[in-house]
């Protein structure tokens, strides 16, 4: 599990990390991997999509009154 990537992060985001290592005593290194867990697990899982097929409307939004063109 050695693979070491190197990455360029804005000054703002090393102070967060860095006061929030501090703050949690987790290490750098663990937050940015234990975020990096996270984001691959909700791959692909789109949390909008919950509500797909459960709203109702018109098929054609243009059939509402006062959106028709006539």
């Amino acid at each position: 599990m050695r693979n070491t990537p190197t990455i360029r992060l804005p000054e703002d985001m090393v102070a967060w990390l860095k006061e929030s290592s501090r703050r949690t005593g987790v290490p750098v290194g663990r937050l940015i991997r234990q975020q990096l867990e996270l984001a691959k697990a909700k791959q692909g899982k789109q949390m909008f999509m919950r509500h797909a097929g459960t709203m109702s409307a018109p098929p054609d939004l243009s059939s509402r009154k006062g959106y028709s063109r006539k």
